[in-house]
């Protein structure tokens, strides 16, 4: 099916690909070099819109609606950021893709993480936007908040511009109480992803807000996990990080709008198309 983008003009593809065990909706946008876009909870790869025009200037990008978001169905298994990515993996091979490079933000930060951890052979860059690492470092109040998301919070959330969303596109709209319940359930587990980070063998951009769900130090401590922040970086570089990896903090957003500011897009493109160093 043909997609336009809602306030883009930006039209592209729309489809299924029935892979790991679920539907998943996808679009394809652009041309050029291959980038996975990855959503945050109780949104859709449409809420890209505002900066997809940017994005798809010099690649083809690939907006995905994961596991019981947007397009796709949810199916009988948890809301799990590795279950997810191995969606993700499952779909890079189903389209034939070499190497693409994967960004996420928040919900969608975790997924792509887990696909470069699980399946780094399959990623030639990361971008994880405002995506914690360990569920200890968000905001205490953020977490009291996260604990009362469930089923019984659907019929105040009739007015936010998540539900009109799912109530727009989703497969079975009546699954929403069903979604935050299992959000919920997902926000409650902890979680800490530090050896994954370390581990990582492609080039990352740890991206965040300056007032996001979790202080600055947090993203500055993932940044140093992968050899940042360690020394100098040098007159030509020599001083970065080993891996290619990188650090960027954006100004005057928050968690609510650095998804759709033109500096995310600004900050992901200077960082996917940089030319490596020796």
């Amino acid at each position: 099916m043909t997609i336009t983008q809602q306030g883009t003009g930006s039209t592209g593809t729309g489809r299924y690909a029935d892979v790991n065990g679920i539907n998943l909706y996808y679009e394809t946008h652009g041309a050029g070099r291959p980038m996975i876009l990855l959503h945050g909870g109780l949104m859709s790869g449409e809420s890209f819109g505002p900066i997809l025009p940017s994005l798809t200037d010099h690649h083809q990008v690939v907006l995905v609606d994961l596991q019981g978001h947007g397009r796709t169905a949810d199916i009988d298994r948890p809301l799990d950021v590795a279950l997810m990515a191995d969606d993700i993996a499952a779909l890079i091979d189903h389209l034939g893709l070499d190497r693409p490079d994967v960004v996420g933000f928040s919900l969608g930060g975790g997924v792509a993480l887990q696909v470069a951890a699980r399946h780094p052979g399959k990623v030639r860059r990361l971008v994880m936007a405002s995506a914690g690492i360990r569920r200890d470092a968000t905001y205490a109040e953020i977490l009291d908040q996260q604990g009362q998301v469930g089923a019984a919070a659907a019929e105040f959330m009739k007015e936010t511009p998540m539900y009109e969303l799912y109530q727009r596109v989703a497969p079975r709209p009546e699954d929403f109480p069903r979604l935050l319940d299992k959000i919920g359930v997902a926000m409650a587990k902890d979680f800490d992803f530090t050896e994954q980070v370390r581990g990582l063998q492609v080039p990352t951009l740890v991206m965040a807000a300056d007032a996001d769900m979790c202080p600055p130090s947090h993203f500055v401590e993932v940044f140093e996990l992968l050899d940042g922040g360690q020394r100098d970086g040098g007159w030509m570089g020599e001083g970065r990080p080993k891996g290619g990896h990188a650090l960027a903090i954006l100004p005057g957003l928050t968690h609510y709008d650095i998804a759709y500011s033109p500096l995310f897009a600004v900050a992901a493109l200077a960082f996917l198309d940089r030319e490596d160093r020796a």
